[in-house]
């Protein structure tokens, strides 16, 4: 029988193994988990960004057209020509790496509204061409189609020098990483930012951008370029300019910002993360001219560890354990993120969070209402076998058939009937047993009802213990009181029986105190819960003395005394039993059962 519930019982388990396996599959392969992703990389980025920045060894200088450059010129960005000239003639003076610009020229020609305008523009350009490679930033209309630039200004350029200025956007409309497939159907597109890369030698590659590189910490103002270039300051320009990558753009407050993971501007406070896009561009060429972006694991590396992470499902624990379990997982995951975007990769690991939590949790509620249904099965199955006080103990897990004996000051209470052979032989066998199951539903329920352990039904008798296995600080009291009860009961039930044409019943009732040895008793297949000694002994005599003194209860002074004397007990003396010395004892009074 038992081999046949537990083949029933074992695939559960598994079934159950396979559901987490399943859910673990959807985690990996769909997108439900990256909103939880992106906040732990940002959260990540912020971490490294503030305690574990790395070196950079070719940093990316930032002009900058902020809010006092715009009230400083009095005319609008599109006839900004003579300024983007001068511009273009200090850098040819201070001949930087490459020169990025985050602005989007004119599409036209404005020589109509102030002559030789364009003039100046291009002068700059060619100035500059000739010392440094410039790349012109493009971006698109509403449509999605290029913004053109009036052509001669693209004319002094070669083909390659000019790059969209556009960057992915993330779900949550942040901009985390790098790709130049921007086109139509992911085709791919010369960006800003790329083509500066290739005119240093470096191939960009697609990637996460790595915000441990910093913030930038300032940018010079264009007018300040220009004060240079005016006061023919070259060594000035050499040393802000000279080999290193320029970019330059719009860095005003409320002009062309992108949301980040963090803050870019070292000179800006709770901006809330949104920056101007120039930062944003310099921070993926800085990251690619410094070790490269980051790499992502593949798809099936993230498939393979949330996988393996169900295996979480076969390690059954407690609340405690399950909780504890769970946060170090946790913490061991974040701080493995950690590292592994620290070396230049980034792994998802929410797919896997969740799933070790709803792996670990799920086993856990599966245990539990497991083990709800086996106790529930145990009271219906064994209920009737076993006293509610030893039931409890067994669904606490604190009685286990090689359970050690242990001392225990307790009340042992005998109960039989008299003279119920000789009446049993005056009724059927159906009889017998219905009388006696009426009878012991009312001895059984006083004995429970006073937190006794019935411990054992023998024919017309039963064996009663107080005190154990839970203890009791006075176990006297609660059996004294369940001795009351039951010869309180009998009347009634004697009336009952006569009325259905039955004899009526009479008890006797032996109630002893003291030392017993409690525990299970028999072998590991076959064994009862019992008390053991002369406290037993002694309590089984004086059941037998209610026959001779004639009185239904019959205790030992020790009872007696432990209760106070009470006036339901009358002194019988010392009387003699089988086998041990004299005990004195106390008989219950008949007038107080009417």
């Amino acid at each position: 029988m038992k081999t046949a519930q537990f083949a029933s019982n074992a695939p559960r388990p598994v079934r159950g193994f396979f559901l987490i396996l399943g859910f673990a599959v959807f985690l990996a392969v769909t997108n439900i988990a990256e909103s939880l992703d992106l906040t732990l990389l940002d959260n990540l980025h912020r971490l490294l960004a503030e305690r574990f920045p790395k070196a950079v060894r070719t940093p990316v200088v930032i002009v900058g057209i902020d809010d006092a450059t715009m009230q400083s010129y009095p005319e609008p960005l599109a006839l900004w020509h003579a300024h983007l000239g001068k511009f273009f003639k200090a850098m040819a003076v201070a001949k930087p790496s490459v020169v990025g610009v985050d602005l989007v020229l004119p599409s036209r020609s404005f020589d109509a509204l102030v002559p030789g305008l364009d003039h100046k523009l291009l002068e700059g350009l060619a100035a500059a061409r000739a010392s440094t490679r410039i790349v012109l930033g493009l971006t698109t209309d509403g449509d999605g189609m290029p913004r053109e630039i009036h052509a001669p200004f693209l004319a002094m350029l070669p083909k390659d020098a000019i790059g969209y200025v556009l960057l992915p956007i993330d779900s949550d409309n942040v901009v985390r990483r790098f790709n130049e497939r921007l086109g139509r159907d992911g085709q791919n597109v010369p960006t800003l930012v790329g083509q500066m890369a290739r005119a240093l030698g470096v191939v960009p590659v697609a990637g996460w951008i790595d915000y441990a590189y910093g913030a930038q910490k300032e940018y010079i103002p264009l007018p300040e370029v220009e004060r240079w270039l005016a006061t023919g300051n070259v060594a000035r320009l050499q040393a802000a300019f000279g080999g290193r990558p320029v970019l330059i753009g719009n860095v005003a407050r409320f002009e062309d910002r992108l949301h980040q993971p963090v803050n870019l501007a070292g000179w800006e406070a709770g901006n809330g993360r949104s920056v101007s896009g120039v930062l944003v561009q310099a921070q993926i060429l800085k990251a690619m001219l410094n070790g490269g972006l980051l790499r992502s694991t593949p798809t099936w590396l993230t498939i393979l560890v949330t996988l393996f992470a169900a295996l979480c499902w076969f390690l059954p624990l407690r609340l405690p354990g399950t909780i504890a379990a769970i946060t170090l997982a946790w913490l061991g995951l974040y701080a493995g993120a950690g590292l592994a975007l620290h070396a230049g990769i980034v792994i998802p690991v929410a797919a896997v969070m969740i799933t070790v939590a709803v792996a670990f949790g799920g086993r856990w509620l599966f245990t539990t209402l497991a083990d709800l249904r086996e106790r529930r099965r145990l009271r219906e199955v064994f209920g009737g076998y076993v006293s509610p006080q030893l039931m409890q103990e067994i669904l606490a897990g604190r009685m286990s058939g090689d359970l050690e004996p242990d001392v225990r000051i307790v009340t042992i209470m005998f109960v039989d009937l008299r003279g119920f052979t000789r009446l049993s032989e005056s009724m059927a066998p159906r009889d017998v047993i219905a009388v006696l199951n009426r009878y012991f539903e009312h001895v059984a329920d006083a004995i429970h009802s006073e937190g006794g352990t019935l411990n054992s039904i023998m024919g017309d008798g039963l064996m009663a213990i107080f005190g154990a296995p839970k203890p009791m600080n006075n176990s006297c009291k609660p059996a004294f009181a369940a001795a009351r009860a039951i010869l309180t009961l009998m009347p009634s039930l004697n009336a009952e029986l006569e009325r259905e044409g039955k004899p009526a019943l009479a008890v006797g009732i032996g109630l002893n105190v003291g030392e017993a040895v409690v525990g299970n008793v028999g072998s590991k297949t076959r064994h009862d819960y019992s008390a053991i000694g002369d406290t037993t002994n002694v309590a089984s005599r004086l059941e037998g003395l209610t026959k001779v003194l004639g009185t239904p209860l019959v205790c030992a002074r020790a009872v007696a005394q432990s209760l106070g004397f009470p006036p339901e007990l009358v002194s019988l003396g010392a009387q003699s039993i089988s086998g041990h010395a004299p005990v004195d004892v106390y008989g219950w009074r008949e007038a107080s059962v009417k």
